[in-house]
């Protein structure tokens, strides 16, 4: 290649380098959940990503005694919170999610926009055999909350997702599943 042809590349790599700086977000608090499903429960993995412009407001709520540090209370507290701004309903029975880990990242990683609180939430369930419907609703915090929501490929070949709607802003989704006979994979 020519040195004129590699100076064009250069300018335009360099072109470039400014639009995918500003593709990142960074002005919203992102809550992405993801759904597994098994037969004797429904896994929730949550994980909130404040972005640098919304960072701060999100600390000084978690801080409650404003000493730049995150203590075990005010971790519990902010969980519990959060926790309280979800639903989660099986065939229309109301669901009881259970924490099952947390790990908070460090108040420099989330003023960096990088820190992800992260919880992994269990419903204990009875998937009946046929057809199943969940539902989730996610409350959110501020108007700075964007949600994203999505369910993972069951591991268990009886379990088969029929469908999966969503509000458009994702703070609600509907998960229409079916559960066949144990040992019985359709694929067969």
């Amino acid at each position: 290649m020519s040195r004129a042809g590699q100076a064009c590349l250069a300018a335009i790599a360099l072109l470039a380098l400014p639009a995918a700086a500003q593709a990142h977000r960074l002005d919203e608090y992102l809550q992405a959940t993801t759904f597994s499903l098994a037969r004797d429960h429904i896994a929730l993995h949550l994980r909130l990503t404040p972005g640098v412009d919304v960072a701060a407001g999100l600390i000084g709520q978690i801080d409650r005694n404003g000493d730049g540090s995150l203590s075990v209370s005010e971790q519990h507290a902010y969980v519990t919170h959060v926790m309280h701004t979800l639903s989660l309903s099986l065939n229309g029975q109301p669901g009881h999610l259970r924490v099952q880990a947390v790990t908070f990242p460090s108040l420099a990683a989330m003023q960096g926009g990088t820190g992800v609180i992260d919880l992994e939430l269990t419903m204990p369930a009875r998937l009946r055999q046929g057809d199943n419907h969940l539902a989730y609703r996610n409350q959110g915090d501020g108007p700075d909350t964007v949600w994203l929501a999505n369910c993972l490929l069951p591991p268990d070949p009886a379990i088969h997702v029929i469908g999966q709607r969503r509000a458009a802003d994702q703070s609600s989704y509907d998960l229409d599943f079916s559960v066949s006979r144990a040992g019985k994979d359709k694929s067969f």
